[in-house]
């Protein structure tokens, strides 16, 4: 533990070493650079970090609401009004209660003397590390109306896209539904209807199995929902742990046309926020962490050990990354000729642009090969119902006909 001197408040910090190695603990220190002076005296970087002293809980923002706080103010910043006066006018907005306490405890802190990104950090999960860094950056070169702007329009993009695969995934998930409820409808309610028709036949094989289908669920339907639903939340519980989570980060990357999509999304979401990091001044290793944190996928997070060392070890940024599985390679060749140019943030820009582009038609080509699939498939369902008790009809029928 680095302890700072006096009487201070206490940061909780997520740190990384020269070798990689990430470390956690507390410290006391007056703010956020000292605290940082500390760990450096210790070799160790600063990645983040939140005060504990407060005990009060914020909602997280979504991406939607980070992305108009951050207009809002970069628009009243740029116009000349003060940090205070600006945050007072976001607050008595006509705000969602959570988002109004976050607001005025930002403004409280502001009050006492503490800068935005202090301020934010407090918020503890309210605001994501990128934009506290952000901020932070803009405070210390005195653009935070940039900062802020530029956030603006990242968030809003990150937003515009989600928004899309939600959109393209929805018709997918409702068509999914829907099977299961033809399913439970047809084999619960309208099948048994025919067991006393059939009662004494010999049925041919199909309607024996779709028979039995049909009378387990009848009978054991509630079991069967209620170990569904255990085994559902059971594996929600699972993969909350960092192991079981890291190898389902994995395996989902090595799907077909789906872990292409996923590789795509987690590229753009990386590159846009080491662009937007490190152009405001940060440091490498700490921007790359903080744009690691940012992906959504911890096989790819655990990943970035390798970089680190490997830029400890002198190696050039586009070498360490391609040493990432999981992104496209074609993040490693932009890298490279952005080190040569020395266009680094405009080169990482156009390729985010560039993948946000292809995971949107990447989304809308898996929608339109998986909806006919679905739709087969319940086609498929109801056809071998209705055939399964169509045969003993038919067979029925035979049977009188020839008894004529």
């Amino acid at each position: 533990m680095v302890q700072g001197k006096g009487k201070m408040p206490i940061f909780k910090y997520n740190a990384i070493a020269l070798d990689g190695r990430q470390q956690t603990g507390k410290a006391e220190a007056a703010n956020y650079s000292q605290l940082a002076a500390l760990l450096r005296g210790e070799n160790l970087f600063l990645i983040s970090t939140t005060t504990i002293e407060s005990t009060v809980t914020y909602q997280k923002l979504k991406t939607n609401e980070l992305a108009d706080f951050c207009r809002q103010l970069g628009a009243m910043l740029s116009s000349g009004i003060t940090l205070i006066r600006a945050m007072m006018i976001l607050s008595q907005r006509d705000n969602k209660p959570y988002i109004k306490k976050i607001y005025d405890a930002v403004i409280d802190d502001l009050q006492r003397g503490s800068t935005l990104s202090e301020a934010m950090a407090k918020c503890g999960r309210a605001f994501p590390e990128l934009l506290i860094n952000m901020i932070r950056a803009g405070e210390q070169t005195g653009r935070l109306d940039e900062s802020c702007n530029k956030m603006a329009v990242q968030f809003d993009k990150d937003y515009r896209l989600n928004q899309k695969i939600k959109s393209a995934t929805m018709y997918p998930i409702i068509l999914v539904i829907l099977i299961v409820v033809v399913v439970l409808v047809v084999f619960t309610f309208v099948l048994p209807q025919f067991m006393e028709m059939f009662e004494g036949m010999e049925l041919p094989l199909p309607t024996r199995i779709v028979m039995g289908i049909s009378g387990f669920l009848t009978e054991y339907g509630l079991i069967v929902l209620a170990i569904v639903a255990v085994l559902v939340v059971s594996l929600m519980a699972l993969f909350k742990n960092p192991g079981p989570k890291r190898a389902l980060d994995k395996a989902m990357l090595g799907l077909p046309k789906i872990g292409k999509l996923l590789q795509t999304i987690y590229t753009a979401r990386f590159a846009r926020t080491l662009a937007s990091l490190y152009v405001s001044g940060i440091p490498m290793i700490q921007a790359l962490m903080v744009a690691r944190a940012t992906i959504g996928n911890k096989y790819i997070e655990s990943e970035f050990t390798k970089v680190t060392e490997a830029l400890g070890n002198g190696r050039s940024l586009s070498q360490s990354i391609s040493m990432v599985d999981g992104f496209e390679g074609k993040l490693k060749s932009t890298i490279l000729i952005g080190e040569e140019s020395g266009r680094l943030e405009q080169m990482l820009e156009s390729v985010a642009d560039q993948f946000d582009y292809d995971s949107e038609m990447a989304s809308a080509r898996m929608v339109a090969l998986i909806e006919p699939l679905l739709i087969v498939v319940m086609a498929g369902i109801v056809g071998l119902v209705v055939v399964s008790v169509m045969m003993p009809i038919f067979q029925m029928y035979g049977t009188i006909g020839g008894g004529v």
